[in-house]
């Protein structure tokens, strides 16, 4: 360590040290306050994204509230568009896909069903995959119905395990395979809170059955 015995050696020293450091000092300290503003900057701006997606989503629900279907299909398809990624987004989407299926447009129910069902929030994927299930069930289109939840984590979806299997039952019903259809309906049963409805279809297919055997 060196030892000045002079405030000019002092003085000399800093300014040497000045000389040779000035430039990696003065470009260190633009980038740390670059980096600074950068995230305050950051900061600022999702705020203000999730303040303006909140608004947008109010004036959403209202408009459903209001049964004001172009609105609704208006403020959905914009919040598509500015807040892509935010689950303010992918909630509008559930709104957009009834709102085009009303107008029989059904590629494009399925195309932000789909969009929302590959989201990473697990709850809106696995209501989006069983609303595009229920539609390819209505359409008519049964073997892809069975594919999508063929294709669902079960451990992601294990809270919905019992409204897939009553799905899958459906399916199996369309498709005339009603011993799979039973199972898959009993699976639903066990899984899931007891249900008339449900009940009464493991009951139609009892019947059904007997009906086909006294033929």
């Amino acid at each position: 360590m060196e030892i000045y015995e002079t405030e000019e050696e002092q003085v000399e020293a800093l300014q040497r040290w000045w000389k040779e450091n000035s430039t990696a000092t003065l470009v260190g300290l633009a980038m740390g306050l670059v980096i600074i503003l950068g995230w305050n900057y950051y900061q600022e701006h999702k705020k203000t994204r999730a303040a303006a997606a909140s608004l947008s989503y109010e004036q959403l629900l209202k408009a459903v509230d209001q049964d004001k279907k172009e609105s609704v299909e208006k403020i959905a398809e914009k919040m598509q568009q500015e807040f892509k990624g935010t689950e303010y987004a992918e909630f509008s989407g559930l709104f957009l896909a009834k709102a085009k299926l009303q107008q029989g447009d059904v590629g494009a129910a399925k195309d932000v069903l789909k969009t929302i069902a590959s989201g990473s929030n697990k709850d809106l994927s696995n209501i989006a995959k069983i609303r595009l299930v229920r539609l390819l069930l209505n359409t008519g289109e049964y073997e892809q119905g069975l594919q999508v939840i063929n294709e669902v984590d079960a451990k992601a979806a294990a809270s919905y395990s019992a409204n897939y299997d009553e799905l899958v039952g459906d399916l199996y019903v369309a498709l005339d395979r009603l011993d799979e259809a039973r199972t898959s309906y009993q699976n639903a049963l066990r899984n899931g809170q007891p249900s008339p409805l449900l009940q009464f279809k493991i009951d139609d297919l009892t019947a059904q059955e007997k009906l086909e055997s006294q033929k």
